[in-house]
C-alpha cells in the first residue's frame, strides 16, 4: 500500500512540530489518601491534567522497562523498526535499583504502539516501499500524540511491550494463526503476540464440564477478565428449568448457570482494574426461562432494598429492648408484666415483623449482663454487603426479540416458550404480556436491554457462516460466536475545518484508512485466548474503527444534537468512515486477499454493501433482505454539503473494489462508548452521545479541580455570532465569577461585619474556584475551630454535623445565600443566561438537566433518532445510552423499544434516572420555597417518620396555601346527589368507597369505610375524607389531590382486587386517588388496565377512528342524560364522557305519526369507546419517590439519599448526582465521579470503566 503523509513532513520527526511538558500526576481518593503517584512525566502541550492522569496511571508501564536498550537487527525489516531488547552489558554498569524502570514519556508508549504496529504492517507485507513504512510510523505517531485518534486499552497494556523493551514472560494459554503459514499455534510467550482485541464473543454449550460447555465458559472468561478485555454469550442453548436430562432427572435451569457465572465474574473483577458490567448476558424470547430471566435484576434489587429497610428496622427495635431492658425503676426489668417500657418496646418490635426469637434473644442478653446491642446494618451503596448478597450485578443483561415477536406485540397474539433439546411448546404466553415485563424491568432497574435479532441477522455479511447470536458487554460489536473485535476511535472535534462550520473531509479519509490498516494488522499480530477465537477471528478478521465527540462537534457548528441538521451530520460522517474503511479492506485485499471466509459469504456480503450505499445515497426503496427499512442519510438536511458528496464517492468505490477483490475484513466499523481512551483524548463527549453537563470540574496537577465551562460551547457561541463580552457574561453565569466581590447578600463586607478578617476571607476566596456551592467553601476546616467558636459562636455539636450550614447559621437568609451561591458559584447552566437567544438554546441541550436552574434536556427520542441516523452506515451496531428522565413511565419505555425497532437500530439499552437503588435522586423536598437545606433535610426526615395521617396533613396544608389567599364561597352539593360505590380489596383489606357529584357531574364529595378494622382507623379514614370534601367544595382542584397523594406509600399496601382498572397500590390513599383520577379526571395513566378495554364491545385502539356525525346536534341531550348517570361510574370525567356515551334520540318526528313518551323525546344511552392512547402498566418501585404537590408548578420528592442525610457518603453521592455524575463511588479511586458512557460507566478522575474499550 502507498501510504501519503498529511500530517507529518520526512524532513522532521514525528514530533517536530509538537510542544511537550513536564507534569505531575496524582489520583487521590475522596478522604485525601493516595492512590497513584507520577512526580515527573513528559506530555505534550494539548493534554489536560486528566488525560495526562490517565495516560500515567492506566497505560505507562510502571516497570520493568531496561534503561538501557539495543536493537535486534533483521534483515528483512528496515532498521527503524527493528525491535530492542534489554542491553545487559550497559545494565551491569549501573546500581542495581536503576535497571529497570518505568515509563515516564508519552512518546516512548506512542513510539511503541506505532512501531509495533509498523513492524508487523511490514512483516505482513502490507507497505511497498520503506517510505511509506516510514509515513505510516509518523503519522500515527502525531494522531496519538494530538489526540486525533486513539485505540482500545489493551492495545495501550499490551502492544509493544516486546518489541520496545523485550519484556517477556511464560505463555498464559492463548493461541494465534501464523500469519504465513496459516496454521493454528499455541503462544510460546506472553508479549510476542500482543492481546490487543477489547471485545470477545464467546459461544457456550449446553455441556457441564467438557470444553466449550458452561463451567470451561468460566474459565474462559476469567481469562479475558484477568487482562481487562470484556465478553458477552448467548445462553439461549442451556436448558430450561424442567427440562429433562439424558440420565435422567431435570434440568435446574438457565437461572442457576447464570447466577454461579455472575458470581465468578464478580469475584474476578473485583481485583482486577475493570470494573463490574464487563459481561454481557443475552437470552432468546422464547427460551422457557425467559420471565425469570427478564425480572431477574429488578427482583435483586428489591432484596437489597429489603436487607436496607429490615436491617435498619431489626437495629432500631433491637437497641429500644435492650434500652428497656435496662429500666431500673421497674422490680422485674425483664418482665414485660412489669416493666411497661419493655412490653411497649416488644409490642412495637412485633408490629415491626421482628422475629420473636430475636426479641427474647436480646432479653435473654440483658439477663446475661450485656447492656448494649449492635445489629448490623446496610446500605443502599454499590460496593456494600447488601449487593454483595444478591446476584445478577456483574452484567448487562439483554434479550433477543425477532421481528416474529415485535409483530406479535404490536397485533396481539400468543408467543411460545420452547423447550432447548426437542422444540416442544413449555409454556404460551401473550406477547404483550412477555413485551411489558421486559418494559417493566428496563423501567426498574435499566435492565434489561434489547437485541433485535432479524435487523442484526438481515445486515450480517457472513450468514452462511452461521447466526449472530450475541454481542460483547456494550453491544457495538455483534459478529459470529468465539470471535473477537479490537477497536478505535477517531476523535471528531480534531476534523473540525477552520472555518466555522466546516469540517476536514480528506484529513477525516486519511485517518479512517490509516486506522483501518491499523486494526487489520492488529488482526495479524494478535493472539487470542482461546483455539476457536483464534481460527475465526483470523478467518473473518473483524475491525472495529469508530468515533468519539459527535456531540461536541455538533455543539461546536452551532448545532442541536436533536437536530435534523445534527443527524445529518452524524449520518455522514458514519456513511464516509464505514464507506473509506471497506475501500481501504477492499484495497488490502486486493494485494494480500480477501479473508479467508469471503468465498462462501461473498453474495451475502455484497447485498449488505449495496444497502449502505443505497442509505448513503438517500434511497428510500429498493433495499434487499431488510424487513425494516434503514433511515437514509437526507442530503438537504446537510449544512456540509461536500461530506454527501463524499460519503457517496466513498461507497462507490467501496462496492466496486469489493466486487473486484473482495474485501479484507468481514465487518469493519462499531460505534464504541470510548471510556477511558475518550479521557486519554479530551473528548467532551463520547461515542454517539451527547454531552452529559455544561460545566465540568478540570483537575489541577497539584490536586483539586476547578469549574469551566466545556470548551465547545465558546466556540458555539462564537459561530452564532455571540460578541466577546456576551460570551464572558453567558460564560460567569453558568460558572459564575469565583469571587466574594461585588456579590449580592453575602460579600466582603458582609462578612466583616460578621467578624471575618482578611486572612479568613483570603482564605473563603481561594476555596471560591473548587467550590461546587458556596456553603462548601464555609467549613471548620478553612476557617478553623476557634474562629468558629469564638467569633461566630458555634458550638462544638454543630461544628461535628455535616450537615450543619454555616451560612444560615450566620443568619444569612436563604434568599441570600441563593443569589450569592449563582453570582459566586454559577447555574451550571446556561438556561436564563444574559444575551442568549431562546431559538439558540437547543444547541447547549444535554442528556441530563444542567443545574439546579436547568429545566432542558434531550428528549428520548432524540437519542434513539440519532442512532438510526448512524446505525445503516456502521457494520456492527452503537454503544449507547438511552437517557429517560425520572418520571418516564413504562409506557414510554415500551414506546423507546419499538421507536428503535422500527428506525432499524440492532440493539437498546435505556437507563431511567435514578432507577439503579444505588444512585439517589437530587433532592427536592417538601418544604417551603425559602427554606434552606438544613430545613429541607429536617423536614424530609420528619415526614419519612411521620406517620399517613400526618403526612397527609402535611401535604394538605401544602395544598391550602395555594386557596387559603382567595375568599370563596363553599359550593352545596345537591340533596340528592348522583356518584357510585366502589368496593375494593387494598392488600387483604376491604375498602368502600363512595362519591357523590355536583350536577355538572364533577366530584363534591367522598366517604370511604374500612371493613372490619380498628375503630381508630376507621374513624381517622372517615374524617380524611370528610377533610378532602369540604376542600372540594371550597375549590381545591381533585388534581391537586391525586398529585398528591398518589404513590404515597403505606402499610396496607400490594394487590388490588374487586377494581376492574386499578391492579396495584402503594398505600390506601394511592388507591382512592387513582380510582378518582381515573374515574373524574381521565386519568387512565394511572390505570394498570385501561377502562376502554374492559367493554364487551371493544375492538382496539381508536387512534384512527374520526369523530362521531352529529356530534354536536346531541350535546342538549347527552345533558340530560348526564343530569341522571354518575360520570365517574363511567369512568372518564365529564371531559371524556362524549367518548363513552352515545345518544340516541328517537319519538315523533315533526310530520310523522305515532307518539312520544310525555310529549318529549326519548334519551337513551349506550356505551362508545372513542378511547385513545396505550395501557399504562406503572407500578411503582421500591426505589420510587413519594410525589407531593408544593406549589403552583413545583413537584417534590423524597429520595433515600435526602433521607439519610447522615450518612456522609450518602451526602457524596448527592453533591456527584447535582454536578452530573451517576452517584457511584468509583472501585479504582473512589471518587464519586462515575458518568454514563455507552452501556457502560467511566470515572472521570482515574479512567477506570466498566466496560471494554
Amino acid at each position: 500500500m502507498r501510504i501519503e503523509r498529511r500530517f507529518t513532513a520526512d524532513t522532521q520527526s514525528a514530533y517536530g512540530s509538537l510542544q511537550f511538558r513536564q507534569t505531575s500526576s496524582e489520583i487521590r481518593n475522596p478522604d485525601g489518601s493516595l492512590v497513584f503517584s507520577a512526580p515527573d512525566i513528559s506530555v505534550p502541550e494539548g493534554f489536560s491534567q486528566v488525560a495526562s492522569d490517565i495516560l500515567a496511571q492506566k497505560y505507562f508501564r510502571k516497570a520493568g522497562v531496561p534503561a538501557r536498550l539495543k536493537r535486534v537487527e533483521e534483515s528483512s525489516v528496515p532498521s527503524f523498526l527493528w525491535r530492542s531488547v534489554a542491553d545487559e552489558e550497559a545494565l551491569a554498569k549501573l546500581p542495581e535499583e536503576e535497571r529497570y524502570v518505568g515509563e515516564t514519556d508519552a512518546r516512548q508508549v506512542f513510539d511503541r504502539l506505532a512501531g509495533t504496529w509498523a513492524y508487523w504492517a511490514w512483516k505482513g507485507g502490507y507497505f511497498d516501499t520503506e517510505d511509506d513504512a516510514q509515513a505510516y510510523f509518523d503519522e500515527m505517531r502525531y494522531m496519538l500524540a494530538t489526540q486525533m485518534a486513539a485505540p482500545n486499552s489493551p492495545q495501550w497494556f499490551n502492544t509493544g511491550l516486546h518489541w520496545a523493551y523485550g519484556i517477556d514472560g511464560p505463555s498464559q494459554g492463548h493461541y494465534y494463526v501464523d500469519y504465513e503459514s496459516g496454521r493454528l499455534t499455541k503462544s510460546k510467550t506472553a508479549y510476542e503476540h500482543p492481546q490487543p482485541h477489547a471485545c470477545f464473543i464467546q459461544s457456550v454449550a449446553d455441556d457441564l464440564v467438557n470444553d466449550g460447555g458452561i463451567m470451561d465458559l468460566w474459565v474462559r472468561e476469567a481469562r479475558l477478565f484477568k487482562y481487562g478485555s470484556g465478553t458477552g454469550s448467548n445462553f439461549s442453548a442451556l436448558r430450561g428449568e424442567g427440562e429433562s436430562l439424558g440420565g435422567g432427572g431435570k434440568s435446574s435451569g438457565l437461572m442457576s448457570f447464570l447466577r454461579i457465572g455472575d458470581r465468578a465474574a464478580g469475584a474476578i473483577k473485583s481485583g482486577g482494574t475493570t470494573r463490574r458490567a464487563a459481561k454481557m448476558v443475552t437470552v432468546d424470547a422464547d427460551h422457557p426461562d425467559i420471565e425469570n430471566y427478564i425480572s431477574w435484576k429488578w427482583i435483586e434489587e428489591q432484596k437489597v432494598a429489603s436487607l436496607v429497610a429490615g436491617s435498619k428496622n431489626l437495629n432500631k427495635n433491637m437497641k429500644a429492648i435492650m434500652a428497656a431492658c435496662q429500666n431500673g425503676l421497674a422490680d422485674e426489668p425483664l418482665d414485660p408484666k412489669s416493666n411497661p417500657e419493655l412490653k411497649q418496646a416488644i409490642r412495637e418490635a412485633r408490629r415491626a415483623l421482628v422475629p420473636d426469637n430475636y426479641i427474647y434473644r436480646v432479653i435473654e442478653m440483658a439477663r446475661q449482663g450485656f447492656t448494649e446491642i449492635e445489629i448490623p446494618t446496610y446500605n443502599t451503596d454499590w460496593d456494600s454487603d447488601a449487593y454483595l448478597t444478591v446476584a445478577g450485578q456483574n452484567s448487562n443483561n439483554s434479550v433477543r426479540v425477532t421481528n416474529e415477536f415485535l409483530g406479535k406485540v404490536e397485533r396481539g397474539g400468543n408467543w411460545d416458550l420452547k423447550a432447548r433439546t426437542t422444540g416442544k411448546v413449555m409454556k404460551t404466553v401473550e406477547a404483550a404480556d412477555l413485551w411489558d415485563q421486559i418494559s417493566f424491568a428496563a423501567w426498574a432497574c435499566a435492565d434489561p436491554g434489547l437485541q433485535y435479532d432479524s435487523t442484526i441477522n438481515e445486515w450480517h455479511t457472513c450468514p452462511e457462516s452461521g447466526r449472530i447470536n450475541a454481542s460483547n458487554p456494550c453491544s457495538e460489536y455483534m459478529f459470529l460466536d468465539d470471535t473477537a473485535c479490537n477497536l478505535a476511535s477517531l476523535n471528531l472535534m480534531k476534523f473540525a475545518g477552520e472555518a466555522a462550520g466546516s469540517l476536514d473531509i480528506e484529513g477525516y479519509e486519511h485517518a479512517c484508512r490509516l486506522w483501518t490498516l491499523t486494526l487489520e494488522t492488529s488482526v495479524l499480530m494478535a493472539q487470542f485466548p482461546s483455539k476457536e477465537i483464534a481460527k475465526l477471528s483470523y478467518e473473518y478478521r473483524t475491525l472495529g474503527l469508530g468515533f468519539a465527540n459527535i456531540g461536541a462537534l455538533l455543539m461546536s457548528m452551532g448545532l442541536g444534537y436533536d437536530s435534523d441538521e445534527g443527524r445529518a451530520i452524524c449520518g455522514g460522517l458514519s456513511a464516509l468512515m464505514t464507506g473509506i474503511s471497506y475501500e481501504t479492506s477492499a484495497e488490502i485485499a486486493s494485494e494480500r486477499g480477501a479473508f479467508p471466509g469471503y468465498a462462501k459469504n461473498a453474495d451475502s456480503m455484497l447485498r449488505v454493501i449495496r444497502n449502505h450505499r443505497r442509505a448513503a445515497y438517500g434511497e428510500t426503496e429498493g433495499y434487499e433482505g431488510l424487513t425494516i427499512l434503514p433511515v437514509a442519510l437526507v442530503a438537504k438536511d446537510c449544512p456540509v454539503p461536500s461530506l454527501i458528496d463524499a460519503s457517496k464517492a466513498a461507497w462507490d468505490r467501496a462496492l466496486a473494489g469489493g466486487e473486484k477483490h473482495g474485501y479484507r475484513n468481514a465487518q469493519t466499523t462499531v460505534v464504541a462508548p470510548t471510556g477511558t481512551i475518550g479521557l486519554v483524548m479530551d473528548c467532551d463527549t463520547t461515542g454517539i452521545e451527547p454531552d452529559f453537563a455544561l460545566v465540568k470540574f478540570k483537575k489541577l496537577a497539584g490536586g483539586g479541580y476547578f469549574k469551566i465551562i466545556n470548551q465547545t460551547v465558546p466556540l458555539a457561541l462564537e459561530n452564532l455570532g455571540y460578541s466577546e463580552d456576551q460570551i464572558d457574561d453567558i460564560i460567569a453565569y453558568a460558572v459564575g465569577t469565583g469571587s466574594l466581590s461585588n456579590a449580592p447578600g453575602i460579600n466582603r463586607d458582609t462578612l466583616k461585619a460578621k467578624g471575618f478578617d482578611e486572612e479568613k476571607l483570603q482564605a473563603i476566596e481561594t476555596s471560591l474556584s473548587t467550590a461546587f456551592q458556596l456553603k462548601f467553601a464555609f467549613n471548620r476546616f478553612s476557617l478553623g475551630d476557634d474562629f468558629c467558636r469564638d467569633v461566630l459562636g458555634f458550638t462544638d455539636a454543630q461544628l461535628g454535623d455535616f450537615t450543619f450550614d454555616m451560612l444560615a447559621g450566620m443568619g444569612f437568609t436563604a434568599e441570600e445565600i441563593e443569589a450569592a451561591n449563582e453570582h459566586i458559584c454559577g447555574t451550571m447552566t446556561v438556561e436564563g443566561a444574559p444575551h442568549l437567544k431562546a431559538e439558540h438554546m437547543k444547541v447547549f441541550d444535554c442528556a441530563n438537566r444542567c443545574g439546579a436552574k436547568g429545566k432542558r434536556e434531550l428528549s428520548t427520542d432524540s437519542h434513539i433518532r440519532m442512532m438510526a441516523a448512524s446505525q445503516p452506515f456502521i457494520s456492527g451496531a452503537i454503544s449507547k445510552t438511552i437517557n429517560m428522565p425520572n418520571t418516564a413511565t413504562v409506557d414510554e419505555v415500551k414506546d423507546a423499544y419499538m421507536l428503535s425497532w422500527k428506525l432499524g437500530i440492532k440493539a437498546n439499552a435505556l437507563y431511567r434516572d435514578g432507577s439503579k437503588l444505588s444512585q439517589p435522586l437530587s433532592s427536592a423536598l417538601l418544604v417551603d420555597v425559602d427554606a434552606d437545606e438544613d430545613e429541607a433535610r429536617e423536614a424530609a426526615e420528619a415526614l419519612a417518620q411521620a406517620n399517613p395521617v400526618q403526612q397527609a396533613e402535611v401535604v394538605a396544608e401544602r395544598i391550602i396555601e395555594r386557596v387559603v389567599e382567595r375568599t370563596l364561597e363553599r359550593k352545596r352539593l345537591p340533596n340528592r346527589r348522583k356518584g357510585y360505590t366502589q368496593k375494593a380489596i387494598v392488600g387483604g383489606h376491604k375498602l368502600y368507597l363512595r362519591t357523590g357529584e355536583f350536577e355538572d357531574g364533577s366530584l363534591g364529595e367522598i366517604f370511604v369505610d374500612m371493613h372490619k378494622e380498628g375503630a381508630a382507623f376507621r374513624s381517622m379514614m372517615n374524617n380524611f375524607a370528610i377533610a378532602v370534601s369540604l376542600g372540594l367544595q371550597y375549590g381545591v382542584p381533585l388534581e391537586e389531590y391525586v398529585d398528591s397523594f398518589t404513590f404515597t406509600r403505606f402499610e396496607p399496601n400490594g394487590m388490588v382486587e374487586g377494581n376492574d382498572v386499578i391492579k396495584m397500590a402503594t398505600s390506601t390513599l394511592d388507591y382512592i386517588f387513582r380510582e378518582l383520577a381515573v374515574s373524574y379526571l381521565g386519568r387512565n395513566d394511572l390505570a394498570h388496565v385501561e377502562p376502554a378495554d374492559l367493554r364487551t364491545d371493544a375492538l382496539g385502539r381508536g387512534d384512527q377512528e374520526s369523530a362521531m356525525a352529529g356530534e354536536e346536534e346531541g350535546d342538549d341531550a347527552l345533558q340530560m342524560a348526564l343530569d341522571f348517570a354518575s360520570s365517574g361510574y363511567l369512568r372518564g370525567g365529564k371531559k371524556e364522557v362524549k367518548n363513552q356515551l352515545v345518544v340516541v334520540t328517537g319519538g315523533k318526528k315533526e310530520g310523522s305519526t305515532g307518539s312520544t313518551v310525555g310529549g318529549e323525546t326519548t334519551v337513551v344511552t349506550a356505551l362508545y369507546d372513542d378511547a385513545s392512547g396505550t395501557t399504562s402498566f406503572e407500578i411503582p418501585s421500591s426505589d420510587a419517590p413519594v410525589q407531593l404537590a408544593a406549589g403552583e408548578s413545583e413537584r417534590f420528592s423524597m429520595s433515600g439519599g435526602a433521607v439519610d442525610a447522615a450518612d456522609d457518603k450518602m451526602r457524596n453521592m448527592e453533591e456527584a448526582r447535582m454536578k452530573g455524575y451517576t452517584g457511584d463511588a468509583c472501585d479504582s479511586c473512589g471518587n464519586f465521579t462515575l458518568v454514563r458512557n455507552g452501556t457502560c460507566l467511566k470515572c472521570v478522575t482515574c479512567g477506570s470503566t466498566t466496560g471494554c474499550s
